[in-house]
């Protein structure tokens, strides 16, 4: 059982690039699910007397939205970089900011406000760092295999959910929380450097696959080579891609009311202790890992019809928390919505994939994300009113059948028979595996306007 659920890995894990990559990867993850419990923690810890919840709230937010601005601001200089390279360049800039947090406390200068705009830092390329670890997917991998190394990179970040959390409680009590940022640190440190030993050999495996034919093609087009639109004006002209960053934007926004009305819902209406609350988050942990195994056996499966499955699903395992149903059934329903959360961002990176060329896609990716962090922190600010005006379990309720309907009506969507159109135009470097959609295999064939 256990060799074939990792069946469809074995060409991801076969490459030799990525191969290389993977234990930078998964420490790095690690780093992360240390980092969420660490972040808040220290923030506790330096915030002045009367003031925690407002310096937790923008340590929070410093750690993932200025990523946002990021896009935005340094599109014109990163847009036509390579995958390795621009999440090489993100894991640098996350070890020295993370890193400068340790180095200023042991100075004596650490404060609420610096530990904040050192948060903000680090987080300055994030965008562009899960961009560029997509694109060199697509750079390296046959498109057939991109949605199992998706759903690989993303298996590493879910089982750091799982093994970080409890391992940073034991290690803030031994050492402090300012140590476990410096472990996160040191993990990005390990992760760039693993990029750094790769950009000579992604190099190279880029130059073998641009064959005779290749540049041949590449003669009669033009150059090749990274437009010079921006990441939001491609998603913009491209409906599918549009349709896909709406759907996105919407399932997180829908899920973001949860962060505020689930602890009150076990706190106040199922009177319960904070160790039902973890129950609840390792449920969606554990469902979210298994949902990662079972992603790459999605392969050859409608990618839009999948997506809308997903939200419905989703929405559907949420339904017994807002109806207040017992722990004994709405817990393994929570288990289920972490399985049918995990498939979604892998999937939709796929989508991705395969609408951009590999020149742009940095540039969408990175768009995509700026668009996409957002949703989530105003859903949850969305979340403190509507719990306090129609209390917990209405407000969970709420969002429940909202998402239910929102995954129906792409349903909907997915299903509606689109007009053949004829191919957009690639900017990227044609690749063997990488050519117009006229003459992909039937399972492989993308209709423009399609999600």
């Amino acid at each position: 059982m256990a060799p074939a659920m990792f069946l469809p890995y074995r060409p991801v894990l076969g490459q030799p690039v990525l191969r290389r990559l993977l234990p930078g990867l998964a420490t790095s993850a690690l780093g992360d699910g240390l980092a969420l419990v660490a972040v808040t923690w220290l923030a506790l810890q330096l915030a002045p007397a009367g003031q925690r919840g407002t310096w937790t709230a923008f340590a929070v937010a410093a750690y993932t939205l200025p990523g946002a601005a990021g896009t935005v601001l340094l599109g014109r200089w990163l847009g036509g970089r390579s995958g390795a390279q621009l999440a090489g360049w993100d894991a640098t800039v996350r070890a020295a900011a993370l890193g400068a947090i340790p180095v200023a406390h042991l100075a004596g200068v650490l404060d609420a406000g610096l530990y904040v705009a050192l948060l903000a830092v680090s987080s300055l390329l994030h965008p562009w760092g899960s961009a560029g670890r997509f694109t060199l997917v697509a750079e390296l991998l046959p498109q057939r295999h991109h949605l199992a190394a998706n759903a690989l990179l993303g298996v590493f970040g879910q089982a750091a959910t799982i093994v970080g959390p409890p391992l940073a409680g034991v290690l803030i009590a031994w050492t402090g929380a300012v140590w476990v940022i410096a472990l996160d640190a040191a993990s990005f440190a390990v992760l760039a450097v693993s990029y750094g030993l790769v950009v000579p050999a992604v190099r190279h495996e880029r130059e073998a696959r641009h064959d005779d034919t290749t540049r041949h093609e590449r003669h009669e087009d033009g150059p090749a080579g990274p437009s010079r639109i921006s990441g939001f004006r491609i998603i913009w002209r491209d409906r599918s891609l549009l349709g896909l960053l709406a759907l996105t934007v919407g399932f997180f926004f829908l899920f973001g009311p949860f962060y505020v009305a689930m602890p009150v819902h076990v706190t106040e209406d199922m009177h319960a202790s904070a160790a039902t609350l973890a129950a609840y988050y390792t449920a969606f942990g554990v469902g979210s890992l298994l949902g990662g195994l079972l992603t790459g056996h999605l392969r050859g499966r409608p990618l839009r019809t999948m997506l809308a499955a997903v939200v419905a699903l989703f929405g559907a395992a949420l339904l017994p928390l807002g109806l207040g149903a017992p722990v004994v059934l709405s817990l393994p329903a929570f288990a289920l919505a972490g399985l049918a959360w995990a498939p979604y961002g892998p999937t939709a990176t796929a989508l991705f994939q395969r609408r951009a060329g590999t020149a742009d896609l940095p540039r969408v990716l990175s768009a995509n994300g700026a668009v996409t962090v957002l949703a989530v922190p105003l859903g949850t600010m969305l979340g403190g009113p509507a719990t306090a005006a129609f209390g917990a379990r209405p407000t969970l309720l709420a969002c429940a059948v909202a998402i239910l309907v929102l995954g129906l009506v792409a349903a909907v969507s997915a299903a509606r028979p689109r007009p053949c159109a004829r191919p957009t135009k690639r900017t990227g470097p044609a690749r063997p595996y990488d050519q117009p959609v006229r003459s992909r295999v039937p399972d492989d064939r993308v209709r423009p306007g399609a999600l």
